[in-house]
């Protein structure tokens, strides 16, 4: 099946800095994927190329289209949450509402009503007057109104409090996400959405570090919580990391062999987190 993204060599430069370094992905159709990275290392970026809201080298096509060169008619089969609040602060929510509603036309007014039922939201509020959770609420009730296959969230809950992020997220997968949509997700929260994604992308430094699906996860990756008296033996095993633990030493390998590293001490599945710190050192 022909990726829903593909880029080959994408590259990036604000002046002589280069944002993005050769990037080479796919991201397949309906998919979870979260793509995470520390402040700085290209992720926004990434997704402003895919959205064609900024230049770049190399070849990249979303959904068979160039965002380069077709981004107005790439903009009609694609939604996006930032972190940011885009909505006008003076525009009540019921308003943007009728707004959505005569600025797409695959917007479905009864869904994103029947969304915003469920919240405290009062509709004839303005934006401004809006808690930041409810302005969440309120973008992504107009989002998963729209029928498109692609759903970009660049850090969409950040600032919001754990309760809010909970139901975000559950929103998200329950009330949208089905196998005809696909969801790009950056965000620092990564224990979060661990359970919710298919696919991982790391990115450093505008390098892609490590692009897996998430079923790979446990066959490539060990964490080892070595005895004492072992930690010469894994060390000699080449970990792609070493860090301590409560009185051991963890350890974390990739394409080990299982039963050699079982000598060494408690072996375990390694958490979204344990391997973005192993794999940004």
């Amino acid at each position: 099946m022909k990726p829903l993204i593909s880029a080959r060599g994408l590259s990036k430069h604000y002046g002589r800095s280069k944002v993005l370094d050769d990037i080479n992905l796919d991201v397949q159709r309906g998919r979870i994927v979260g793509l995470i990275g520390h402040n700085g290392a290209g992720k926004t970026t990434a997704l402003k190329c895919f959205l064609g809201l900024a230049p770049y080298e190399g070849e990249l096509s979303v959904l068979d289209m160039s965002p380069a060169k077709d981004r107005a008619k790439l903009m009609e089969s694609v939604c996006f949450i930032a972190d940011t609040a885009t909505l006008p602060r003076w525009l009540t929510a019921d308003k943007a509402i009728d707004f959505i509603e005569a600025m797409h036309p695959k917007f479905q007014r009864e869904k994103a009503e029947a969304f915003l039922a469920k919240t405290d939201i009062d509709l004839r509020k303005e934006v401004g007057k809006l808690s930041k959770g409810m302005i969440t609420q309120l973008h992504l009730a107009l989002v998963m109104a729209i029928d498109v296959p692609l759903l970009v969230l660049d850090e969409p809950t950040l600032g919001l409090d754990i309760l809010y992020r909970k139901q975000f997220y559950t929103s998200l997968l329950n009330d949208y996400f089905d196998q005809d949509r696909t969801i790009i997700i950056t965000t620092h929260q990564v224990e979060e959405i661990e359970s919710l994604l298919t696919d991982l992308i790391f990115i450093r430094h505008g390098r892609i570090i490590l692009d897996a699906a998430m079923d790979e996860i446990p066959e490539r990756f060990v964490e080892v919580h070595a005895k004492p008296d072992q930690l010469d033996n894994a060390r000699a095993l080449g970990p792609i990391s070493e860090q301590p633990g409560l009185g051991k030493s963890v350890f974390l390998f990739e394409g080990a062999d299982r039963e050699q590293l079982k000598t060494l001490g408690d072996t375990r599945i390694p958490t979204v987190a344990d391997l973005f710190v192993a794999k940004m050192q």
